[in-house]
C-alpha cells in the first residue's frame, strides 16, 4: 500500500503535465480525483490495513494527496489564466450580444400608464407593507369581511402601530388612494400601479402575488358618466377600437354604486365566452371620504382597479399565468 502511493503520484503528475487543454485536465481530474477515481479508491484501502501500518500509510497518503491536488490546481489555473489573457483575434467574427428587454408585465404596466397619462392622470405609489387601516378600515371594509381573515390576507408578524392596527402585505393598491386623499386636497386624479398579495391557490389564473393598477378621481361634480367614459376610452385604446364595454352592478365596500366591467370584441370569444370580466369600479362611497376628512357633501369621485397580468394575458393570448414568472427566456424573449 505504502509503495503504491508514490507510484500513483508519479503517474498522475506525469499525465497532468502532458494534458494539452482544459478538457484533458478535466478528464485527468475524473480519472484520479473523482469519487471513483484512482486516488480515493486507493485511500479507501487504508482502513483495511493492520493497525500498526495505518499511521505510516496515512502519512504517505496525505503527502501524495497534497502533491496531486496542488498540481491539479496549479495546472487548471494555467489554462484559466491563458484563456483570460489571450488577446482577441480581430479576424474572428464578433460575439452576439443578447439585449435585455423589460418583462412582459412591466411592458403592460408602461402601456397602461401611457394611456392614462394622456388622460391627465398622475402616478402615485405607496408601501407594499401597510396597515389594516389603509387596506381595510379606511376603505369601509367591515370587521367581519372575509378578506380580513388570515386565510385570505398575509399578515406580518410584527407589533401593531400606535393605533393598534396590524401590519400586512397589501391586498390591493387602494391603499394608495387613501394616502393620496390624506395628503392632498381635491382635485385628485391618480393611478396607482403596484404589486399586491393574496392567499390564493396557485393555478393558471391565480398566484400569491399579482400587479394591479387602481385609479381615483375626486373633484366637484364627478359623475358616473365620467367613470364610464374613462373606462371605455381606456379599453378601446388598450385592446382595440372595436372593443365593447359594459357595466354590471356589483358590490364593493368602498364604492357605491359599484360595477364589474366586462369587455367584448367583434367576432371574438375568450374560452367560448363573448364577454370577459376585466375590471371593477364605482363611485367613491361617502364613508370613505369621511374616513380621510374629505368633504363628502361637496366632492364626488370614482375609483377603478384592474389586474395587470390579466390584461397582459389577454393582449398576448397567454393561457397560463404561471408562464409569466417561471423566468424561461424562451418564453420571455417573445415580448420585445
Amino acid at each position: 500500500m505504502i509503495e503504491e502511493l508514490p507510484q500513483l503520484q508519479t503517474q498522475a503528475l506525469a499525465e497532468l503535465a502532458a494534458a494539452a487543454d482544459r478538457d484533458a485536465v478535466e478528464a485527468w481530474r475524473v480519472k484520479y480525483l473523482s469519487r471513483q477515481g484512482l486516488l480515493p479508491v486507493l485511500l479507501e484501502k487504508i482502513k483495511t490495513l493492520p493497525k500498526e501500518q495505518r499511521p505510516a500509510a496515512g502519512q504517505a497518503a496525505n503527502l501524495a494527496k497534497t502533491a496531486i491536488n496542488s498540481a491539479f490546481e496549479a495546472r487548471r489555473e494555467e489554462f484559466d489564466t491563458a484563456t483570460v489573457s489571450a488577446p482577441d483575434d480581430p479576424t474572428l467574427p464578433g460575439r452576439p450580444v443578447q439585449w435585455a428587454t423589460p418583462h412582459v408585465v412591466h411592458q403592460t404596466i408602461e402601456r397602461i400608464v401611457q394611456i392614462f397619462r394622456r388622460m391627465g392622470f398622475a402616478i402615485a405609489s405607496g408601501p407594499e407593507i401597510d396597515t389594516e387601516f389603509y387596506n381595510f378600515d379606511a376603505l369601509n371594509t367591515p370587521a367581519d369581511h372575509p378578506a380580513r381573515n388570515e386565510q385570505d390576507t398575509f399578515y406580518v408578524d410584527a407589533p401593531a402601530d400606535r393605533d393598534g392596527h396590524r401590519f400586512l402585505l397589501r391586498s390591493q393598491t387602494s391603499t394608495v388612494q387613501i394616502r393620496a386623499m390624506q395628503t392632498q386636497p381635491p382635485p385628485i386624479k391618480i393611478i396607482a400601479p403596484g404589486r399586491c398579495y393574496r392567499r390564493d391557490e396557485i393555478d393558471a389564473t391565480h398566484g400569491v402575488f399579482f400587479h394591479q393598477i387602481e385609479g381615483l378621481v375626486v373633484d366637484d361634480g364627478i359623475t358616473l358618466a365620467d367613470l364610464k367614459g374613462t373606462m371605455e376610452y381606456f379599453f378601446k385604446e388598450f385592446i382595440g377600437s372595436d372593443t365593447r364595454v359594459r357595466f354590471r352592478p356589483h358590490f364593493f365596500p368602498f364604492t357605491e354604486p359599484s360595477f364589474e366591467v366586462d369587455m367584448a370584441r367583434a367576432n371574438a370569444t375568450v374560452k367560448g365566452k363573448e364577454w370577459l370580466e376585466i375590471a371593477g369600479c364605482g363611485m367613491v362611497d361617502p364613508n370613505v371620504f369621511d374616513n380621510v376628512s374629505v368633504d363628502s357633501k361637496r366632492y364626488t369621485g370614482f375609483a377603478f382597479g384592474m389586474g395587470v397580468e390579466r390584461l397582459a394575458m389577454l393582449q398576448h393570448n397567454i393561457s397560463d399565468l404561471r408562464l409569466l414568472y417561471e423566468n424561461d427566456l424562451r418564453f420571455l424573449a417573445q415580448f420585445k
